[in-house]
């Protein structure tokens, strides 16, 4: 089915009904007869206009659809004008050097580009009025000839051109949805292409309707058009944008959801252990190797005590509500955005396994990333983690989301003392918390953990010790305290934290409450009360589903991948398997450090800064997300960074910036 010559109809009718116009008429009676014959040729102009919409509407299921073809004047940017033939598709445009297609030019993809009418100072409507069509295009489409080396183009087409190239586009726009929702069927079959098809036939109504009152009415049409192809224009830039993000995901560490997470119970019954015959039997023989105050990170503990997973893993924990960060960095006042970090902060806690279990001790070396989505935002949170250090045990952690504002870094180092009937494992270290947008750092520490009931009583392990959260910038301070359960309390007290907020010497507020459950906070001047956190089942519903790498995919040194023998073992409840897979590990990295004797380890993602006495992040990225420059953030090898837009790219953001300014002013002046 060609079109063409429908449209050459348009053409030859408008320039009949506009070149009879400017004829002069010496008879009043020949003037009266013109006007007639003049309304019957725009009745009959609007009727074969609207026919021919509806089959170009009718043809979007047919790539093979020519909705015109014909010769166009055209030149790059600081070319002369050439004529060519070309031929418009639904979504793309095809140009050659003659009419018989056997020299061809290049293909426009018209979801690439941003279609920008440029009026001549000549008024009226066509044939008087000239119009040039500017191409800009948001990506690299092809090049091989010297008009697109400039990456726009500049047309001098007819009105019906015009008409043409938005049918075209609402094609492109179309068709490139279609192709998402993976449906090659009837355009009725997905409701929101129906949705848009209807408004686009009814724009197209509207257009027609307004298209034969007068000169003025046709200008207005053609400023309204103009907006409709800058908005398309701007849809079609996210649309290029979009397929750019595609390409650098290839490139990038492919992330899967995670299949299955394990959440502890709320309360005190979550939090004990019950010790088998067996298992007692172990115990006694390793606490016969200790003594009080001793530093237990080089014993090696049994199998039935460990959670399946890597203390690098475990860090993470803390990520699953990074969305509280997020809007964090959007709250306006100081005490706001700290009662926000602290919200989160408390939100890392109550994600734990069933009874007393510590995490393995990571291999020298060993790495974890992973990553959290965020649907509201459209943004990615990444953790990275990496061992930087054996005897001490030192982990090295970086978070970054540059689009939503925030990044942490810190390291921890883990020691765990012995005291007879209890033991501690000490989390000693501090998170840097940074708000990139407004250049404030929230230094964090963290509780220890308490396991006591070791050699009679129950097997019970709490969180205790105080913590801070402190913004020099903002002189805002937090100070927290968990509570250990006294030796005659009840279940209420367990899991108990209480502190205050101030900024400088004032108090602002008080918290309380249970760490696993709720915690209130109570404003100091008005005694007004609200429920800070609340882990319950609301809250746990609305945790971010966590992305990890495949098991296959991983390097040799991560994670899942390194443990996953012992891990196997473990959930398979053989203690005997588990600790021999454990002994491989655990002597193969003593095997290593004595190849490398004196020889320091050189850590893949951090270095050590002996000023600070701190580890950094090799790669981090602080500056502020500009979404002119900035297209996605991603990582690759555990490097996490951002991919850019091209010049092209951030000329068309700037175009569409400046039409929504302009529409915005336009509206507020209407």
């Amino acid at each position: 089915m060609d079109f063409s010559g429908i449209f050459l109809f348009w053409l030859q009718s408008e320039s009949r009904m506009f070149i009879g116009l400017e004829k002069e008429s010496s008879s009043p009676t020949e003037k009266l007869a013109r006007k007639e014959s003049l309304k019957v040729q725009k009745k009959n102009y609007r009727q074969e206009k609207r026919r021919v919409a509806k089959e170009l509407f009718s043809a979007l299921k047919d790539p093979s659809v020519v909705i015109m073809s014909n010769w166009l004047k055209i030149r790059g940017s600081l070319k002369s004008w050439t004529k060519l033939w070309c031929i418009l598709k639904p979504g793309i445009l095809l140009i050659y050097k003659t009419t018989g297609s056997d020299h061809w030019v290049g293909t426009i993809l018209l979801n690439a580009c941003k279609l920008i009418e440029r009026p001549s100072k000549k008024d009226g409507f066509w044939p008087k009025r000239r119009i040039s069509l500017v191409f800009v295009f948001c990506e690299t489409v092809f090049s091989i000839w010297s008009p697109f080396e400039d990456h726009n183009l500049w047309f001098i087409p007819g009105r019906c051109w015009m008409d043409a190239l938005e049918l075209a586009l609402s094609c492109s726009s179309l068709s490139k949805m279609m192709a998402k929702s993976g449906r090659d069927g009837d355009l009725s079959s997905s409701s929101e292409s129906s949705h848009i098809l209807q408004l686009n036939d009814s724009m197209l109504e509207n257009h027609m309707e307004n298209d034969a009152n007068s000169d003025k009415s046709e200008r207005e049409a053609h400023e309204d058009s103009d907006n409709a192809t800058n908005e398309n224009g701007g849809r079609l830039t996210e649309e290029s944008d979009m397929d750019q993000s595609d390409d650098v995901c290839l490139q990038a560490t492919a992330f899967v959801e995670e299949a299955h997470e394990e959440i502890g119970e709320v309360g005190e019954a979550s939090q004990v252990e019950t010790v088998s015959e067996e298992n007692k039997g172990l115990i006694w023989t390793l606490l016969k190797q200790l003594r009080p105050g001793m530093d237990l990170s080089k014993v090696v503990l049994p199998t039935f005590i460990l959670e399946p997973r890597s203390f690098l893993d475990k860090l993470s924990d803390y990520y699953y509500h990074a969305d509280l960060l997020s809007q964090a960095v959007m709250e306006e006042s100081p005490y706001c955005r700290m009662k926000q970090v602290l919200r989160w902060y408390l939100s890392g806690f109550y994600k734990k396994p069933k009874g007393l279990k510590k995490p393995y001790n990571p291999i020298l070396g060993e790495m974890f990333r992973c990553c959290w989505l965020h649907p509201q935002t459209d943004s990615c949170t990444f953790y990275i983690a990496e061992q930087v250090s054996h005897h001490p045990p030192v982990s090295a952690f970086y978070i970054s989301n540059r689009k939503d504002g925030f990044c942490i870094s810190g390291s921890i180092l883990a020691k765990s003392k012995f005291y007879g009937n209890s033991l501690s494992a000490i989390l000693d270290g501090k998170a840097r918390l940074l708000f990139l947008t407004r250049d404030e750092e929230y230094i964090i520490t963290m509780p220890y953990a308490h396991c006591k009931g070791i050699l009679y009583g129950t097997m019970t392990l709490e969180l205790g010790g105080k913590i801070t959260i402190e913004c020099e910038k903002t002189q805002c301070y937090t100070e927290l305290e968990f509570k250990l359960k006294p030796f005659l309390g009840s279940s209420c007290n367990v899991n108990q934290i209480s502190g205050k907020i101030r900024i400088g010497e004032d108090v602002l507020a008080t918290v309380d409450g249970h760490w696993d459950s709720k915690v209130h906070l109570t404003e100091k001047r008005t005694g007004q009360q609200e429920v800070l956190w609340n882990a319950g089942p609301d809250i746990r519903r609305q945790r971010l589903k966590r992305q990890v790498v495949q098991v296959d995919q991983q390097e040799a040194f991560e994670s899942e991948r390194l443990w996953q023998h012992v891990t196997r073992a473990i959930m398979d409840k053989d203690q005997m398997r588990a600790t021999q897979e454990k002994f491989v590990l655990e002597e193969a990295q003593r095997q290593e450090a004595r190849e490398r004797a004196e020889r320091p380890w050189n850590p893949q993602l951090f270095t050590f800064n002996s000023d600070t006495n701190e580890w950094h992040y090799r790669y981090p990225d602080t500056k502020p997300w500009d979404p002119e420059r900035c297209l996605l953030q991603f990582e690759k090898d555990g490097i996490i960074q951002t991919k850019e837009k091209s010049q092209h790219q951030r000329r068309s953001f700037s175009y569409s910036q400046n039409w929504a300014a302009q529409q915005k002013v336009s509206h507020a002046g209407s």
